[in-house]
């Protein structure tokens, strides 16, 4: 029998530093995934009307 691939990357939860409490959700790279910087990303949390940094966090 053959062994099974593993998915190529993870999902990973990107939740907002104004602390509204939204977050996104994005595909990352399981090469990157033994690193230890967190994904970082200025994104648009729409419950504060503009940009702000998202960072990675775990899926619940």
């Amino acid at each position: 029998m053959g062994d099974k691939k593993k998915a190529g990357s993870i999902l990973v939860r990107l939740v907002s530093a104004a602390g509204t409490g939204f977050f996104y959700v994005v595909r990352k790279s399981r090469r990157f995934q033994n690193t230890q910087a967190k994904l970082e990303f200025r994104k648009y949390d729409p419950r504060v009307k503009r940009h702000v940094l998202f960072t990675e966090a775990k899926m619940k």
